[in-house]
């Protein structure tokens, strides 16, 4: 029988970032968030949620495509190709969250289908309602141990930030630090 505090299986800590994929902020988020995967692995899991803003057109359809993109197993790297090409996403629009999926080897047909019958409207509006309800104004911003960080103004300081609260929750019983 293992132990609860060093089993490799134990409920890893969730991250949840409230993000949009036509904003520059998210895209410069990155790093952090790399940065994040790299120090814990599997102890933390760093969940997209979309929160599209009225002010980027293409959002909402690019948060239906990440939604595409994960249900063909490619969330994270899809996601992170369209924040490269936030610039691009505000000229080209829906084209361009096609041939993103494309160059990734994913199912662009599928892609273009899901962006015409809606499929995933329902996940893009549950995000966003669940962000507003629970303040999120802007992106990007994390949700940690029940704790929302704002990073829509500034990022200064949020990584560390992240970094002790998981630190905290991974120390506590049944974590895995």
């Amino acid at each position: 029988m293992s132990d609860s505090t060093t089993d490799s299986t134990a409920t890893p800590v969730v991250l949840d970032v409230w993000c949009e994929l036509q904003c520059p902020d998210c895209h410069a988020a990155l790093d952090d968030l790399r940065a994040l995967r790299a120090r814990y692995g599997d102890r933390l899991e760093v969940r997209l949620r979309h929160f599209p803003l009225e002010k980027h057109k293409h959002a909402y359809a690019a948060a239906q495509a990440a939604e595409e993109a994960i249900a063909q197993g490619q969330g994270w790297p899809y996601a992170e190709a369209v924040l490269a090409r936030t610039e691009e996403l505000a000229a080209e629009g829906e084209p361009l969250l096609i041939d993103t999926a494309r160059e990734l080897g994913l199912d662009a047909e599928e892609f273009d289908t899901a962006l015409i019958d809606g499929r995933h409207l329902l996940i893009v509006d549950a995000d966003q309602a669940e962000g507003k309800a629970i303040g999120v104004t802007g992106t990007p911003t994390y949700v940690i141990g029940g704790e929302r960080l704002d990073g829509g103004k500034s990022q200064a300081g949020l990584r560390e930030r992240i970094e002790e609260i998981a630190d905290r929750l991974l120390a506590e019983p049944g974590g895995q630090l």
